[in-house]
């Protein structure tokens, strides 16, 4: 089977959950939240969660290992708390809960992010892996971020990367 055949194959209601972090975001403020649910549902994905956490190592890990633990989760995005500032602490969280790490996300994303705004990119933790047979994506906070992780690199991949997981069950 080509790899265009195999990534056609599709997954019924892949479920997602949403998570931003941050300090300040509301449900109303939240644009990059917002943006990876209208990806997720134009692409026919289902959206089990949507929620807005503060960054706190506690507070992201608890919020992880439930959607990790949760039945109806097979993907976990999240968008904030990845850059290089002492409130920024996603990427150790995800780094410790992560059993598999998929390197080629974050730097992928860098590479592609590299293109749009340059040397800054480097700044960027995002991170992706497998906890629990459970897909982790962390992007950076801003919406030009969660655009291009989201339209370039997670949803043509999303189900093929279910998928995977799930053939030998």
């Amino acid at each position: 089977m080509s790899l265009e055949e195999h990534k056609k194959i599709k997954l019924k209601n892949v479920k997602v959950m949403v998570v931003t972090i941050s300090d300040t975001r509301t449900y109303e403020t939240d644009k990059s939240g917002k943006v990876i649910c209208e990806l997720l549902s134009k692409n026919y994905f289902e959206i089990t969660s949507y929620q807005i956490i503060r960054d706190e190592q506690a507070d992201i890990k608890s919020t992880l290992i439930s959607g990790i633990q949760d039945m109806n989760v097979d993907v976990i995005i999240t968008n904030g708390g990845t850059g290089i500032s002492n409130r920024d602490v996603t990427f150790e969280v995800v780094e410790e809960l992560i059993d598999r790490p998929i390197p080629g996300f974050g730097e992928l994303f860098r590479m592609l992010s590299y293109e749009e705004i340059g040397s800054a990119s480097m700044l960027s933790r995002a991170i992706a892996g497998i906890a629990n047979g459970t897909v982790i994506f962390s992007t950076p906070g801003s919406t030009g971020a969660v655009k291009l992780a989201m339209e370039k690199l997670i949803v043509p991949e999303l189900v093929h990367i279910v998928n995977e997981l799930k053939k030998d069950n």
